[in-house]
């Protein structure tokens, strides 16, 4: 069973992910439909049995302000695949400045990638070039959508659609 659902807005477009349990609530309680329900999973009561939503849609028009994804530790792993962008490992892993602080770099999407250790120690205070590091994929800021679909595996494929990728 996906414990997770991705929750749509009243005009089907994806604002977000929760829990199955918090899925099924809003359903409950008539705040949300079930668009679409995950495949042999179910909540049981004593008298009852209910599907588990795999996908809810909003009963109400939510107006949600964009404020884009926090810049953090976790969603910088969470965006370049908890791997290394030198050399691939997925072991140790720590944050990189690409152009390092001390000379004037940044704290933001495109200045930090995830380094495993050793490589992030072989690059020092220099720039990957300059220390003959070459990175797998360009650092970019990513999308509330983009992350949601970082959520897709085998037992969320329904969210394809409503994500806007192809089948």
């Amino acid at each position: 069973m996906s414990d997770k659902v991705l929750i749509l807005n009243q005009d089907y477009s994806a604002i977000a992910v929760c829990s199955a349990h918090k899925a099924f609530l809003l359903v409950y309680l008539q705040k949300a439909e079930a668009v679409s329900n995950s495949k042999g999973a179910f909540l049981r009561s004593i008298t009852h049995v209910y599907p588990v939503p795999s996908v809810i849609r909003l009963q109400r028009y939510v107006r949600v302000p964009y404020c884009g994804i926090a810049l953090s530790r976790h969603n910088i792993m969470r965006r370049d695949n908890y791997c290394c962008q030198y050399c691939g490992s997925d072991k140790n892993l720590t944050l990189d400045h690409l152009l390092p602080r001390c000379r004037g770099g940044e704290t933001n999407w495109q200045n930090l990638v995830t380094a495993c250790s050793r490589c992030n120690t072989r690059k020092g205070d220099r720039i990957p070039e300059e220390a003959g590091l070459k990175l797998m994929k360009k650092p970019f800021k990513p999308s509330l959508l983009s992350f949601l679909q970082l959520h897709i595996n085998n037992s969320n494929q329904d969210w394809k659609t409503y994500l806007g990728m192809e089948n």
